[in-house]
């Protein structure tokens, strides 16, 4: 969903330059390479990389720079422990791996764009059609085979190949609810993701609206699987809202959540036990993660990593919605647990 407002400034230090080059237009179904520049963030909440915020490690970030093309990110998923694929509002599949120095992310390289395709291996044709919102890694024995996008507006889920690490192909429909495809708004369809092996309900697709409630006033959500279809809801919290979701390991949930404050974004990850995650359940959960101000931004996108060193990072990303005002964050956490 699309969201707007002024953020204010915060500590920035070193540029790192990542790639090189032009942007294919919208028409081109072919990827192109893309110039990224990368600011590092070395403060979150006033505390430098390392310190502990809540139950997680503060691990640094990242303010990105593109082409005018670039921007509008609203979903993130790994398919290893640098290699990254994301999804934007304006159809375009974007992809790369993170570089480091001493483990910390300091920047995007091998970025590439491309658009994303429909079922007759051409992109999207209008705007409406191009609001891809959300993304997950699909595992076939244990490895990547292929991933699950959302999009809202023109709601529907569709899947898509990974060739060499990156998105290929034309869309594989996904069976949903008549009631959620009825939706047409850019407050419908705002998370997708796919419960891990670990979790009660794995290989289930978990759907989260944005603003489609219960009768309870409560975030309507579905479990696409074989056993566990059925409905669900996220319970509402405050003015937040959720813009994305991801399975750990172990089988719990993360939600991501975006709030408003006064010409500010708010930003909250909630935390939810594996066997709390099921049809006809009411999602509650704990806090593990909170932020405001010149900390974040448009935060809408959650993406989950292993490390070189085992541990669990949680990445966030804002959608700059296009805007001069907004920008494209990157940042990082480490579970603790």
């Amino acid at each position: 969903m699309r969201a707007s407002l002024v953020s204010n400034p915060f500590a920035l230090a070193s540029i790192a330059l990542v790639t090189v080059a032009m942007v294919a237009p919208l028409t081109s179904t072919r990827a192109a390479p893309v110039e990224i520049l990368a600011q590092t963030i070395e403060q979150y909440q006033s505390r430098p990389i390392g310190d502990k915020i809540g139950n997680l490690i503060w691990r640094g970030g990242l303010v990105l720079e593109g082409p005018d093309n670039f921007g509008g990110i609203s979903g993130l998923t790994f398919i290893s422990e640098n290699q990254w694929i994301a999804v934007t509002d304006r159809g375009q599949f974007i992809s790369g791996v993170l570089s480091f120095d001493r483990g910390q992310i300091i920047g995007l390289d091998k970025v590439e764009m491309v658009p994303i395709r429909n079922s007759s291996g051409n992109p999207l044709p209008r705007n409406y059609s191009r609001d891809a919102e959300a993304i997950d890694t699909i595992y076939r024995y244990g490895r990547p085979a292929a991933i699950r996008v959302s999009f809202e507006n023109l709601t529907r889920v569709a899947d898509f190949d990974i060739l060499s690490a990156r998105p290929s192909g034309p869309a594989r429909e996904v069976p949903i609810p008549k009631w959620l495809s009825d939706l047409r708004t850019n407050k419908s369809l705002e998370s997708a993701c796919i419960a891990t092996s670990a979790s009660p309900i794995a290989g289930s697709t978990l759907l989260i609206t944005e603003n489609q409630r219960t009768s309870e006033n409560n975030h309507s959500a579905w479990l696409l699987g074989n056993r566990d279809k059925g409905a669900l809801s996220l319970a509402a919290d405050g003015g937040f809202s959720p813009t994305d979701c991801k399975f750990l390991p172990d089988g719990d949930l993360l939600i991501l959540e975006r709030g408003t404050g006064f010409f500010t974004f708010t930003m909250q990850v909630r935390r939810f036990k594996a066997q709390d995650v099921r049809k006809g359940a009411l999602l509650t959960g704990e806090v593990i993660l909170s932020g405001s101000g010149g900390d974040i931004d448009n935060m809408e996108a959650l993406g989950l990593r292993k490390a070189e060193d085992g541990s669990i990072r949680i990445v966030i990303m804002s959608d700059d919605n296009f805007n001069d005002w907004e920008r494209t964050l990157l940042l990082e956490f480490e579970l603790l647990d």
